[in-house]
């Protein structure tokens, strides 16, 4: 007999935690005042408050090709301050994390690369008003008829469906090609079904919830009659990137023919658009928008580590940022004045050159105190559910001020195995200490390097 098991809901839910799983939002009050500690940040207040105007500022849409830059020391919080960003501005506006070496590849062009980017950024919010037909299906007739060509078979000359809704109920006499799409969707009486009325595209919802205690056990999904009448209006709103239409309008639709699918195989993956193609495009856009049939939503690139860019790639920046149709670009350097990569002599803040200096507005993150470092310690702690000893804490708190807070960070994870060993529910110092003297710092690893002869 085949062994049938129940599956134990477990309460604990097991998630992996990322570097910034924690960050929800700025942590801002309706005057736009940063809390201490809110949305997942401790302390940077003033960065907070700056990345809130920027928000507002994108909301409304008048921050649309200029460019900011969040600039600070390594681990205080530039990353993390994109991503807060991008939680406030919710999931319908675009948002395109990407760290400069990306940029940098052997089948694409840099520039080419950037402005893919650019585009993945901006979206187009289609809204489009269909006639659809939508309800239960009571009947489903093929009507046959003589074959025209002559011969013993019969073709279907049209099918007789009968939807019912919650309003009422109607029957419909549709096309022979309407049928073939009916028997793709293995709709049959009982399912809920949705037909367009200008393409005939037929789509199967489910099935009625009228036939949910039909059986005991069933693999179908139910859903509810479909309310008001049976012949309705339904507006339909699509998000798509810019990027999307490049891309559908580039790739050539072959034909049915085995040459042609072939063919389409044997193409490199990655092609690069043409500026012709992507002028097209915005033209189509643009007529779209004017007939109100779409809305442009400028949505934001984030470039990490922009000094990785070489001078190639700042110029080309200088000009997206100038085109009609541009996001929001965020920048984020921890550099303080080095050399423009790509040159020999241009030293200039932040590994930018001057003249793209000059278009942004520079947020400015600063390195945490030790009460702050603290806070984010315990705060990490308990989101990787990890108890610590009160000593622990103090003394891993001072580890992240002698040393750095992404060290004692990554010290957690280890100590809490150490601790689980021994048999402890939370870290103790000698867990920490342990800890210590298998995984080096930046600073003891130079220390040994300097004072080991032929070492590497």
């Amino acid at each position: 007999m085949v062994q049938i098991s129940e599956v134990k809901d477990s309460q604990s839910r097991e998630s992996r935690t990322a570097a910034h799983t924690h960050i929800k939002g700025l942590g801002l009050d309706e005057f736009g005042n940063a809390h201490a500690i809110d949305g997942g940040f401790v302390g940077q207040k003033s960065a907070r408050e700056a990345c809130g105007i920027i928000v507002d500022l994108i909301k409304s849409k008048k921050m649309s090709g200029k460019a900011i830059l969040l600039a600070g020391g390594p681990g205080t919080g530039k990353t993390a301050l994109a991503l807060a960003i991008s939680q406030e501005l919710g999931p319908k506006v675009p948002f395109c994390p990407i760290v400069g070496s990306e940029l940098f590849s052997a089948e694409v062009k840099k520039t080419e690369a950037l402005m893919e980017n650019f585009r993945r950024s901006i979206g187009l919010r289609i809204k489009e008003t269909k006639e659809v037909y939508e309800g239960e299906v009571t009947e489903l007739t093929p009507e046959e008829s003589e074959n025209p060509l002559g011969g013993y078979g019969k073709t279907i000359s049209h099918v007789i469906v009968g939807l019912k809704s919650a309003k009422g109920t109607k029957q419909l006499r549709l096309d022979p090609v309407i049928y073939e799409s009916i028997q793709k969707e293995r709709v049959a009486i009982g399912d809920v079904i949705y037909i367009e009325a200008n393409t005939g595209a037929v789509k199967r919802v489910g099935r009625s919830d009228a036939y949910a205690t039909e059986f005991d056990l069933e693999a179908e999904e139910y859903v509810p009659l479909p309310k008001g009448d049976v012949h309705k209006k339904k507006e339909i709103v699509q998000d798509v990137t810019l990027h999307d239409l490049d891309v559908a309008n580039a790739r050539p639709q072959g034909g049915q023919d085995v040459l042609s699918m072939m063919s389409q195989l044997l193409k490199p993956r990655k092609t690069e658009i043409t500026e012709k193609l992507r002028h097209e495009v915005n033209k189509v856009v643009q007529k779209y928008i004017d007939q109100g049939v779409a809305e442009l939503v400028p949505g934001v690139l984030f470039i990490d580590e922009v000094n990785m860019l070489d001078i190639e790639c700042f110029t080309y920046l200088n000009r997206a940022l100038e085109s009609s149709i541009a996001p929001v670009v965020v920048l984020a350097s921890n550099r303080g004045k080095t050399t423009v990569r790509g040159t020999d002599d241009l030293v200039s803040p932040h590994g930018c050159p001057p003249d793209l200096i000059d278009r942004l507005l520079i947020v400015r993150t600063l390195p945490y105190s030790a009460d702050e470092i603290k806070s984010i310690i315990a705060k990490r702690a308990k989101i990787e559910g990890l108890a610590l000893h009160p000593d622990a804490l103090n003394k891993i708190a001072q580890q992240g001020v002698a040393t750095s807070m992404r060290y004692a960070l990554q010290l957690l994870a280890p100590a809490g195995i150490l601790a689980g060993i021994a048999g402890r529910s939370e870290i103790t110092v000698q867990d920490l200490e342990e800890c210590q003297l298998l995984f080096l710092d930046a600073r003891r690893s130079t220390t040994v390097l300097e004072n080991t002869k032929g070492y590497l």
